[in-house]
């Protein structure tokens, strides 16, 4: 399937680290944040990307014509709609197609803008360029197929530093606890969408608060429980903590290293 995703936000909350580097390229280890979403979705056969430009898009062309093709770092890719492809080690074969949809535009305008290189697809993947997770995505994709449903997004649990609170009539509390505890869930993207989707997005309508929103009136969006890791790179302190944790070896994301580590440990 194709994956589109949107990489064209302005990352506000993350200015004092990237205030001259756009989010998706922000790096976690050694490679983009952008390059490690990419990775999780290429471990499970998906390699068609559709990037959705915006915001200092031209740096984004720019880290992947120079991983394409060996190519200085300021020469960028020509705007030409049409894909490059990857080879080697670090991308197994993508194809990445660079589409200019905006710099001001929410996402249900930027998906419009790539309908024309879905190519007809009835099946497609989208999401934000800032999260990660350990998600089963056969499990996810198969369970989509099952239902009737023209969309679908990952339901997650908020991050550890939420907390819940409980109130009476008068706003005295009853109770605070942290939000992982709680029966909260979260949108957290890793969408699945038919190409309906496009019957439900009109004008400046946007995906979640709009079509989203229609959709859910009608039956038709499907939410996928995932207990399991997810994390978004929303703020400096979000973005500490995934590096923290990649450095020590402990980024349940890469479920490309946890594949091999299976392997071997069967090998032996």
């Amino acid at each position: 399937m194709k994956v589109v995703l949107f990489c064209g936000g302005l990352g506000t909350r993350l200015m004092e680290h990237s205030r001259t580097t756009p989010k998706p390229i922000v790096s976690i280890g050694p490679r983009p944040i952008l390059w490690h979403l990419m990775k999780y979705y290429a471990h499970y056969g998906h390699r068609e990307f559709i990037l959705c430009l915006g915001h200092q898009g031209h740096m984004i062309r720019e880290y992947f014509w120079g991983a394409g093709r060996g190519a200085p770092r300021d020469r960028a890719l020509p705007d030409t709609g049409r894909p490059i492809q990857l080879h080697g080690r670090d991308f197994e074969g993508w194809e990445i197609t660079c589409v200019e949809t905006g710099t001001d535009t929410n996402i249900g305008q930027r998906l419009c803008a790539v309908e024309p290189y879905l190519n007809g697809d009835e099946i497609f993947l989208a999401n934000y360029a800032d999260g990660l997770t350990d998600l089963p995505l056969y499990s996810y994709i198969d369970s989509f197929q099952r239902h009737d449903a023209v969309g679908a997004f990952a339901c997650v649990r908020p991050p550890q530093s939420f907390h819940v609170v409980t109130m009476n009539g008068d706003c005295m509390v009853r109770s605070i606890q942290p939000a992982v505890e709680s029966d909260v869930w979260i949108n957290g993207g890793f969408f699945i969408l038919r190409r309906g989707i496009f019957d439900y997005l009109h004008g400046s309508e946007d995906l979640v608060e709009g079509a989203f929103q229609t959709l859910a009136r009608r039956e038709r969006l499907l939410a996928y429980r995932h207990p399991g890791f997810w994390a978004c790179m929303d703020t400096f302190k979000e973005y500490q903590q995934l590096q923290s944790r990649y450095e020590r070896g402990d980024a349940p994301w890469t479920v490309w290293r946890q594949s091999v580590r299976k392997a071997q440990a069967v090998g032996r």
